[in-house]
């Protein structure tokens, strides 16, 4: 005869009586946490991107699911030690992870456009920590009532307690592990974020379905989980994140970004983990591309490209699809250009649609540990990469993508090591795209920390903002940079690029450094460049907040 519901326990289930299971159980929740925290983060990165603080966000989140998933598990268990429970709490987890590819990216796109207009200040913070609050939360807190819940299950007597929850904290963060580099390195770049979802939603789902048709239960909950599932499966395997936008070339994922390249009559474009940011452009007319780029281009002549009789060296570190490398050749003719880009998909985009030349070499690299590869000779030459003496005439700095700056490349340490791989009267040339409106503030920001920091290395600092666009060059080097730049610029003669160096030209200001100094030990770049997002947040919302306060929801849809 059945027990009765209300005083069922882990023995009257023989799927539970020898405890591998219970152990299995918990194996696949660890699992699985954390490949929904990974899986978080890459859901959000499209939109908020994926700094430090979007983790820190993730993290505290998660952490607060979990931990109030155990107070509930333990107070639950103790009252009532139905294993039936736990497994039906398991199967909502996976069901609500199964709905996340599904409306996940409209829940952030809804939560962002109600605070947009209600928030003026850390509205990336706020409207990231919302966004995990309403998607990752729930499911996370039933997965957190697991651990409990399975020591109720599983220590019999005190004689053997601390090795009965010892085996179950070893299989949880076994499971853990797994989790963490099975999405990283295997699932998320082979299939996407929304199929690894997918993917330990049903290892879930089918966990708790062994469990209840092994111990010959019909719960209605099952069926309706598989159909939900399976329908989830069908409406959000694609994983596109930009739904409104039709005709993409790619969108795709490797280890490190999501990618998307879009193409249009006159222009190919990169964007990564933020969708509406430009990092690559490649014009089909081979022209000068009106962008940053163009202004970067003053670097050679600064380090006096006309007066040397040899092909300038010039190292690119954030190389992404070879815009810069692509307009020097064309316009500089000969020269030794080489890359470091991090993300190996990036440059395979490059040579499949940006038309990066093959003479162009690419390092698989990060660029700071690419320059102490160099330092410290460990860097095996093959005839490919690096000059004889270890120094470039030109190194660019690429690496910052909106409020993502690497800290590592941001302070005087990385510089020291720039100005020590550069010939002395080399230039780096550094693109910071985060220098906001022109509005007048008393605090320090991003760029003005990164100015600083640099100035306190190089004798020479210039800087030259780019037209009807929020970033800012900087050039630095020995003294005599507009010097060199004016001599070598009477030299050239091809129209349209003396044209727009005149430009840069005029734009040029010396900076004067102050004190703001960013160190390996103190580099707080995503705090700095939070408070850029927010003043250009405000700045492109002040407009579409006019049109509803004179015209009303209908004139903004309009202006939409």
């Amino acid at each position: 005869m059945r027990a009765n519901k209300e005083t069922v326990t882990a023995a009257d289930r023989p799927i539970l009586r020898n405890k591998y299971y219970l152990y299995l159980t918990e194996f696949f929740a660890g699992m699985s946490v954390m490949a929904v925290e990974l899986g978080a983060s890459r859901l959000l990165a499209p939109y908020f991107s994926s700094s430090q603080i979007v983790w820190t966000i993730i993290i505290g989140t998660i952490m607060i699911a979990m931990a109030l998933g155990n107070i509930y598990g333990g107070r639950k268990v103790d009252k009532n030690p139905n294993p039936d429970r736990l497994y039906g709490r398991i199967i909502f987890a996976a069901i609500w992870i199964a709905l996340i590819p599904v409306v996940g990216k409209y829940v952030i796109l809804g939560i962002s456009g109600l605070l947009v207009f209600t928030i003026n200040t850390n509205f990336l913070v706020i409207a990231a920590f919302a966004a995990c609050m309403i998607i990752f939360v729930f499911p996370l807190f039933l997965l957190g009532t697991v651990t409990p819940s399975l020591v109720k299950y599983t220590v019999d007597s005190l004689d053997d307690s601390g090795k009965i929850v010892g085996n179950l904290n070893a299989s949880n963060t076994i499971g853990s592990i797994i989790g963490t580099f099975v999405p990283t390195f295997v699932s998320i770049p082979a299939v996407g974020t929304s199929i690894t979802f997918l993917i330990f939603a049903g290892i879930l789902l089918v966990l708790a379905i062994v469990y209840f048709a092994s111990s010959r239960i019909f719960v209605k909950k099952v069926p309706i989980a598989m159909v939900i599932f399976i329908l989830c499966c069908i409406f959000g395997h694609s994983g596109s994140f930009a739904f409104w936008q039709s005709h993409l070339t790619v969108e795709d994922e490797s280890i490190y970004n999501y990618l998307q390249v879009k193409e249009n009559d006159d222009r190919i474009i990169l964007s990564t983990n933020v969708l509406f940011g430009v990092q690559s452009v490649y014009q089909k007319e081979k022209r000068l591309t009106g962008m940053y780029y163009d202004y970067a281009m003053a670097a050679p002549y600064m380090a006096g490209i006309y007066e040397k009789d040899r092909p300038l060296d010039v190292l690119i570190l954030g190389m992404g699809t070879g815009t810069y490398a692509t307009q020097c050749k064309r316009y500089f003719g000969e020269m030794n250009v080489e890359g470091v880009e991090i993300d190996q998909k990036i440059t395979d985009l490059a040579h499949e649609y940006f038309d990066l030349p093959d003479s162009v070499p690419v390092a698989t690299y990060d660029g700071r540990a690419f320059l102490n590869a160099l330092s410290s000779e460990r860097w095996e030459k093959d005839g490919a990469f690096g000059t004889e003496d270890g120094k470039y005439d030109v190194i660019m700095v690429d690496a910052y993508q909106d409020i993502t700056i690497p800290f590592q490349m941001s302070t005087v340490e990385f510089f020291t090591l720039v100005k020590d791989h550069l010939r002395s009267d080399g230039v780096m040339v550094v693109n910071m795209n985060m220098r906001g409106s022109d509005r007048v503030s008393d605090k320090a920001r991003i760029t003005d920390y990164l100015s600083d920091t640099i100035a306190s290395v190089f004798p020479e600092v210039v800087t030259v903002d780019v037209s009807m666009n929020t970033n800012r060059e900087l050039f630095a080097g020995g003294e005599g940079l507009m010097e060199r730049f004016r001599l070598n610029l009477a030299k050239e003669k091809e129209e349209e690029l003396l044209s727009m160096m005149h430009s840069v030209e005029e734009g040029c200001l010396m900076y004067q450094a102050g004190d703001h100094i960013m160190t390996d030990d103190k580099a707080p770049v995503e705090l700095l460049g939070m408070q850029v997002i927010d003043e250009m947040i405000r700045d492109e919302v002040a407009y579409y907040k006019r049109i509803y306060e004179e015209k009303g929801w209908e004139g903004l849809m309009d202006a939409l």
